[in-house]
């Protein structure tokens, strides 16, 4: 018997991921009708988006599992009448997106291309940017996306420190935690980039004080979310010179609003939400084996803590 499965994404992702959706589940083996409509007493699992118009999940009593498109599950897991497991996406394709925009990012205001690159104050000035091996990066979040991105910049020869919530220990990478190691962390880096999740003890993480402690000059890339930094403070630092550049892709309301400070500073770069996306081919994948793992009685991948809020 066919497994139903909802597709509630909210417009414009259907006609994206329909045609991958269905290709991953032949080649898994799932025999599946997927649609954008269904009744919720006959849901086996629901392939989710928080933008969707299904707020509801009191009436998915035969739901196995709410499948996130999406990495960040901040705006659905608070739900309560959300009951199911919640998985997360993690795409190895989002993985790779992240990677080349940190590292990117990274070697640009490393290599102080911005200077070249506008010319703005037509000076010859021959001197040159310290190595990679000088430069000392902090990696806020050593989820899967701040490993990778940190072992990318430790492999161009960076310093790389990582820092998180708890303990997390990954090889070749001085990891910290807690207060006394985000101060640490934060007073010795060049470049922060942050990669934490959005939850009620990361919000406003870089604010004036911890912003205040750290090296006068130092850059911010934040491809996070975008309320791990108190835009208030942040511009301040921007203003005074503690903070020598910000260059942000998320942000507190999206799109930015067209009168938004942070559109017309010298000293920030906006990128439009552009770090990382979900890709349909291989996120479809990621969907396809979590079903086949429900089927299987095999435990989910990517499952939620909903204690932890990610």
């Amino acid at each position: 018997m066919a497994l139903t499965v909802l597709f509630a994404a909210g417009p414009g992702y259907w006609d994206r991921y329909a045609a991958p959706l269905r290709a991953a589940f032949d080649k898994a083996g799932i025999a599946a009708h997927l649609s954008e409509e269904a009744a919720p007493e006959t849901v086996d699992y629901i392939v989710y988006a928080p933008s969707s118009s299904l707020q509801d999940f009191t009436p998915y009593t035969r739901t196995k599992a709410v499948l996130n498109l999406w990495a960040g599950v901040e705006r659905i897991v608070g739900n309560p009448t959300l009951t199911q497991p919640l998985c997360r996406m993690v795409d190895p394709a989002l993985t790779e997106g992240m990677v080349e925009w940190v590292t990117g990012h990274t070697l640009r205001h490393h290599l102080w291309l911005d200077r070249y690159i506008v010319n703005s104050t037509r000076e010859w000035d021959p001197t040159c940017p310290p190595l990679a091996r000088e430069r000392q990066v902090a990696m806020l979040g050593m989820g899967a996306l701040g490993e990778a991105c940190a072992r990318a910049l430790q492999a161009l020869n960076f310093n790389v420190e990582g820092w998180s919530r708890s303990p997390k220990s990954v090889p070749g990478i001085p990891c910290h935690h807690g207060a006394d190691g985000l101060r640490d962390v934060l007073a010795k880096a060049d470049i922060v980039v942050t990669l934490l999740p959005k939850t009620p003890e990361t919000e406003n993480i870089l604010n004036a004080g911890t912003i205040a402690g750290m090296k006068r000059g130092a850059v911010i890339l934040n491809p996070g979310r975008g309320p791990l930094i108190d835009d208030t403070a942040l511009l301040a630092a921007l203003d005074n010179g503690q903070i020598g550049h910000a260059t942000l892709d998320v942000f507190r309301v999206e799109p930015l609003p067209q009168d938004h400070p942070f559109w017309a500073h010298p000293r920030v770069t906006v990128t439009p939400h552009i770090a990382a996306d979900t890709r349909p081919l291989t996120a479809s994948m990621v969907i396809a084996e979590n079903i086949r793992r429900g089927e299987a009685g095999e435990p989910f991948v990517n499952l939620v803590d909903r204690a932890r809020g990610y």
